[in-house]
């Protein structure tokens, strides 16, 4: 064990055997099943401080303007090891992403880095939430760091307001709220917003499940509290089974035996 375990009060000797067998409280499971969405945390199960060092060294966004950004697409194989797909772009189509800057094009980030991926309770996230939905081996899974920082107000989803990821499998875990007034999440059962399900605010460590084909999510605007210092807001996305017809055209065309969602 290293003194940055001890330090920080994480020892991945105390990680179940089988990484997904104790992950999730059973609330999780019986929330998606009921209403489609569930909330918890996972900050006992990672080390959420060395997690967010990794905000550190993001590349902006070349798309998005005070956007940082890397992403990968992960499976996991028959032996249920966490696999590195390798390259291939973000490609959502208009009817799920009908910001300007982003619809109906293909967007090329750094992918995550190797050390981030070694890390046992990175791969024991992974297979943990596999788990939760189902996954089989070769499915792809689409992994990113992402985030805003800076100053005045922002729009961390540039245009996109209430909308769909184009997946069955959504989940956004918060890293860091530093300065942060907004950036609170809220769940509707329509586009329209006319019927709101859930509003809430993600602390850091805290985990929020979407069926995504089944309703559609916002997060409200960012700005300081304190004006005198800069905010910073930084998420993880971890996505699969894609309904988006053009993602799934991309994916198949660089990773043809990838086991992708047939049904869209």
């Amino acid at each position: 064990m290293t003194l940055d375990t001890l330090k920080y009060g994480f020892n991945p000797a105390t990680l179940p055997a089988d990484p997904a067998a104790d992950y999730w409280p059973p609330a999780v499971t019986h929330d998606l099943q009921q209403q489609d969405w569930a909330q918890t945390e996972v900050r006992s199960r990672i080390d959420l401080e060395a997690w967010q060092a990794f905000t550190a060294d993001l590349p902006r966004d070349p798309y998005v303007n005070r956007r940082w950004k890397r992403m990968s697409w992960l499976t996991l194989d028959e032996r249920d090891e966490v696999v590195d797909m390798g390259h291939c772009p973000m490609a959502q189509g208009g009817a799920f992403n009908d910001a300007e800057s982003m619809a109906d094009r293909l967007r090329y980030y750094e992918p995550l880095t190797p050390a981030f991926m070694a890390r046992p309770d990175v791969k024991a996230f992974v297979r943990a939430w596999s788990r939760l939905w189902d996954l089989k081996p070769n499915e792809p899974i689409l992994m990113q760091i992402t985030g805003v920082r800076g100053e005045g107000m922002i729009d961390p989803l540039q245009g996109q307001g209430i909308h769909a990821d184009g997946c069955k499998a959504l989940s956004i875990l918060v890293l860091s709220r530093h300065n942060v007034a907004g950036g609170d999440n809220h769940l509707y059962a329509d586009k329209a917003g006319t019927s709101l399900l859930a509003d809430t605010t993600l602390a850091p460590g805290d985990i929020l499940h979407l069926r995504d084909d089944r309703l559609f999510h916002s997060v409200d605007g960012i700005h300081q509290e304190d004006a005198g210092a800069p905010f910073e807001r930084f998420i993880i996305i971890i996505n699969s089974r894609f309904v988006d017809a053009f993602q799934n055209q991309i994916l198949r065309r660089h990773f043809p035996e990838a086991v992708l969602n047939e049904t869209c």
